[in-house]
């Protein structure tokens, strides 16, 4: 029997599919180990055959392998596969439940992502977990002072210039074994300090290659990180529709919990990339840091929803226009245009 979809449960070893005919029936079931599904899968299937896949580790890699072999594949984002799984979770009930999602007229499917965009987010990922350890490792500095009476200011700054003062201060008591363990700490940190600043350094690279990167870069609260993020989340964006698709996707729209014709709206939703979401609306604050002292429709807008409600809504209000406006600039390939963008405020 010719089939025309398979769902594709991916794993680290082993794969399972589930593959239907014309008549919606199951025709194809199997299990099979990493180094030989991929053979078996095309010594299967004919070309016109989706293949669907959840959209969760190493499956834009399987999708290019397949792409380029000149078959359809469809990425699934897990949330949308969970309602169709049928009776307990297991492999065979997800490669089933894949093929019936990717089948549904209305269902979403996620872009594949280049390599390209999979070499900046793996920067940024990697920049992120430096991040957490430095913090982390501030954090143990900190504590292990205070045991000894020695505190320092919060900001890591002050944590930096007060290290050196204790180990060379012989008069706070602090024992020599100490003294060299809190050396080590500290060599430490300024260890993660070196390698964020060469990410960093990497970023702003890629930020002055990539045009659109540079073009996203004219927006207020837009720099080189949050510039090149969102070319490693959404590429050109064109798989959103509008500006306000995408600003949801990155969870900045209310959550909504409507019944019986009422309306009722909640928080932001915080769904999609937390990470991507947090670097929108911490550029969103440095705006309004700054946007007293100006005068253009911008600043006054944010600054009349700023003084009118909570800071924190304000923020969240202008990382959502951001995100409208990196939307229409991605997928339209223009230059910012500040008549354009304040024309709706």
């Amino acid at each position: 029997m010719k089939l025309i979809r398979v769902g594709v449960d991916l794993a680290k070893d082993v794969f399972q599919l589930h593959g239907i005919d014309r008549s919606e029936k199951t025709v194809w079931r199997r299990k099979l180990v990493r180094g030989d599904w991929i053979k078996s899968l095309l010594d299967r299937i004919e070309p016109g055959c989706e293949i669907g896949m959840e959209a969760c580790s190493g499956a834009h890699h399987w999708v290019r392998v397949l792409q380029a072999k000149g078959f359809t594949v469809k990425l699934i984002a897990p949330q949308f596969v969970k309602p169709y799984v049928k009776s307990n979770k297991n492999d065979a009930n997800d490669a089933e439940a894949i093929c019936e999602a990717m089948s549904r007229p209305s269902m979403r499917f996620v872009a594949v992502k280049t390599v390209e965009q999979q070499d900046i987010q793996a920067v940024h990922r990697v920049r992120s977990g430096l991040m957490g350890q430095r913090k982390a490792k501030a954090n143990q500095l900190r504590g292990l002072a205070s045991e000894y009476g020695l505190v320092a200011p919060k900001e890591l700054l002050h944590l930096r210039s007060a290290i050196p003062r204790w180990l060379e201060d012989n008069d706070n008591g602090l024992s020599e074994r100490f003294r060299r363990l809190l050396r080590g700490v500290w060599r430490d940190l300024k260890t993660l300090d070196e390698r964020i600043e060469e990410l960093d350094r990497e970023i702003e690279q890629i930020a002055r290659q990539e045009p659109a990167a540079m073009r996203l870069q004219q927006v207020r609260g837009i720099g080189p990180l949050t510039a090149t993020a969102l070319l490693a989340t959404v590429g050109d964006a064109s798989q959103f529709s509008n500006g306000r698709e995408m600003a949801a996707s990155f969870g900045l729209t209310p959550k909504q919990n409507s019944s019986g014709g009422k309306e009722r709206l909640l928080g932001i939703s915080k769904r999609g990339d937390v990470y991507l979401r947090s670097l929108l609306v911490h550029g969103a604050r440095a705006v309004i840091r700054t946007a007293q002292a100006k005068t253009d429709r911008l600043s006054t807008w944010v600054m009349r929803i700023a003084t009118t409600r909570h800071p924190n809504i304000a923020a969240v209000a202008l990382a959502n226009k951001t995100a409208r406006i990196a939307w229409a600039m991605l997928t339209k390939g223009t230059d910012y245009q500040p008549r354009a963008a304040c024309a709706q405020l």
